[in-house]
């Protein structure tokens, strides 16, 4: 693929010396159709250029590695760099040729070091706008106008990186999940205090941030997106003594990713406003019950009523396992604020969230815009839910536009005519209903409700539920049977 990147200028060196004598075209003819090339030759290559992963491909323009790099396959065994000197001074322009054209850089590999006879105060990069690396060769990828940087860890290298990129916009930084906990404490103290020379952040994607730092975003009235990723099961923790209140005027979406410790997440929600929010994210590792209650209470007042669209909250509970006599999780009473919601994900391994027919009915009467709903507990205890085949028929035609729907339902009775006229409900697409293996029902009478009120459901879907494939049996017949007259009659 790299190699491609060349044939433009090879073809241009094949029309300027090919003999007349070696074509039947006359000389005339090949010097216009070399001038056309010329005229695409620029255009091309800046948009051959503009993206790359890796270096390989500047480093196959230097012709001593150009053999190591495309024929590197007959040394898997090994990199191809291994035991390669670095770039000598004659061999640097070879590797420039191109290097202004690039706007987006990934770096997965330790190739920089081939580079290191370039000057650390050169920019090798000047119109790079989106770079992936980590910080050890930072310096010569740091442009004035770079627009989005993706680095592995926080170092020294970090300080000159904030201070020199003035147009920085997205931030990701991105801490691997083995390091010790003293480098993580040490890095964590460089971020934040590097943190604070970024003024002009649209995006930032980081570790846990100390009290300062979250102070200096809550000032930024640039920071859209915020996600932050834990990533370590021993965390350093928040001073206690430094909370502040927070009120982060302009974040649309805030994210927390990989939490393996809740209690400094929920502090901050707790002492913080987003008025502005629209999605909200919270993925972690391990959370009781308590603490799940406390976030559900926190978001609840971060003060989004009126624009929170999408609520994600996913709890694995590694670990920790909740007995099966505990009380059910009650997150929906607390989300009933969020007039303008339109997705809700909520999933909890090893705890039960409580669900019955008079809460799901004024949840659907709030949520007139939703169209995904998705309540998701444990796998490891049978379904306590309160939901009735009614029960949830009668909400769904609150809720006009819902389009996927998974929630626990009681079937213990079929409480639903399967011969009184139907209600359709014409935009659900997706279906999963959890119930227990212990209830008895009727496959066919069910398959013969789903059919009439949900026309456009062919199956219901859930990973614990065997009682569903007899059901799915007789909805596919019913939908074959009926293909033909719709058919006819469209």
């Amino acid at each position: 693929m790299h190699q491609a990147l060349l044939v433009p200028e090879v073809l241009l060196e094949i029309f300027a010396y090919v003999s007349p004598t070696q074509t039947t075209s006359t000389p005339k003819s090949l010097a216009a159709l070399a001038r056309t090339c010329k005229i695409f030759h620029e255009p091309a290559m800046d948009l051959l250029w503009t993206e790359i992963h890796g270096l390989e491909a500047l480093l196959g323009c230097v012709a001593r590695l150009h053999p190591l790099i495309y024929h590197s396959s007959i040394r898997c065994d090994e990199p191809w760099t291994k035991g390669v000197e670095p770039l000598s001074a004659h061999e640097v322009p070879q590797f420039l040729r191109h290097s202004s054209r690039i706007r987006k850089l990934k770096i997965q590999s330790e190739h920089p070091y081939l580079l290191s006879v370039i000057p650390a105060e050169a920019c090798i990069f000047p119109g790079l706008k989106s770079l992936s690396l980590t910080t050890v060769y930072l310096d010569l990828f740091l442009p004035h106008m770079l627009h989005r940087c993706h680095l592995l860890g926080a170092d020294e290298g970090l300080q000159s990186f904030v201070t020199r990129c003035i147009a920085l916009e997205h931030l990701c930084i991105y801490t691997p999940e083995w390091l010790l906990v003293d480098s993580i404490a040490n890095q964590m103290s460089l971020l934040s205090d590097r943190i604070h020379w970024c003024t002009r952040l649209v995006t930032l994607s980081c570790p846990m941030l100390d009290w300062a730092t979250w102070k200096h975003l809550s000032s930024l009235p640039t920071l859209l997106k915020l996600r932050i990723e834990q990533g370590c099961n021993d965390p350093p923790s928040l001073s206690q003594r430094d909370i502040v209140d927070l009120s982060i005027l302009n974040i649309t979406s805030l994210s927390f990713q990989d939490i393996y410790c809740a209690a400094d997440i929920i502090t901050v929600m707790q002492h913080s406003e987003f008025p502005s929010l629209k999605e909200f994210e919270f993925r972690a590792k391990c959370i009781s019950p308590e603490e799940a209650e406390q976030l559900f209470h926190a978001l609840s007042r971060c003060k989004a009523c009126r624009t929170l669209e999408e609520i994600t909250i996913y709890s694995l509970n590694d670990g920790y396992r909740v007995p099966p006599n505990s009380e059910p999780l009650t997150p929906i009473p607390h989300f009933l604020c969020f007039t303008q919601l339109r997705t809700l994900r909520l999933t909890s391994y090893n705890s039960c969230i409580y669900l019955g027919n008079d809460m799901l009915l004024q949840a659907m009467s709030t949520w007139p815009h939703i169209r995904t709903l998705e309540i998701n507990d444990s796998g490891d205890y049978a379904s306590s839910s309160e939901v009735s085949l009614r029960g949830l028929f009668t909400a769904l035609g609150l809720c006009p536009e819902l389009h996927t729907l998974q929630v626990p339902i009681n079937l213990a009775t079929i409480n639903i005519d399967p011969d009184a006229e139907p209600i359709q409900h014409t935009s659900l697409r997706s279906l999963d209903l959890d119930l227990s293996e212990s209830q008895t029902t009727d496959a066919e009478t069910i398959a013969r409700i789903i059919s009439a009120w949900l026309p456009c459901v062919d199956q219901v879907t859930n990973v614990h539920g065997l009682s569903w494939v007899e059901v799915n049996r007789y909805l596919e017949s019913l939908r074959t049977a009926t293909a033909p007259y719709v058919a006819g009659a469209s």
